[in-house]
C-alpha cells in the first residue's frame, strides 16, 4: 500500500436518536444513525407506528390535477 495517502482509522462514537451509543471502527470522526439493533422493530418485536396516512394524503393532493386531466 502506498503512504500518506489512506484516511485515519480510528475509534469512533456511533450515537442512535434512541440515545444509545456504540464504538466502533471508522473513518468518521462521530456518525449519528436514526435507528439501531435496540430501537428497530426487528429486533425488539415491538411495531412502530408510521404517519403513513399522511403520505398517502400527500401523494394524491400531489398528482390530483394530472388524474383530473385523464378523465
Amino acid at each position: 500500500m502506498k503512504k500518506d495517502i489512506h484516511p485515519a482509522y480510528e475509534q469512533t462514537k456511533i450515537t442512535c436518536h434512541c440515545g444509545a451509543v456504540f464504538e466502533a471502527g471508522s473513518t468518521c470522526k462521530d456518525i449519528t444513525v436514526e435507528i439501531c439493533s435496540q430501537c428497530h422493530p426487528f429486533f425488539t418485536g415491538k411495531q412502530k407506528l408510521v404517519d403513513t396516512a399522511g403520505r398517502i394524503e400527500r401523494f394524491r393532493k400531489k398528482y390530483e390535477k394530472f388524474q383530473k386531466a385523464q378523465q
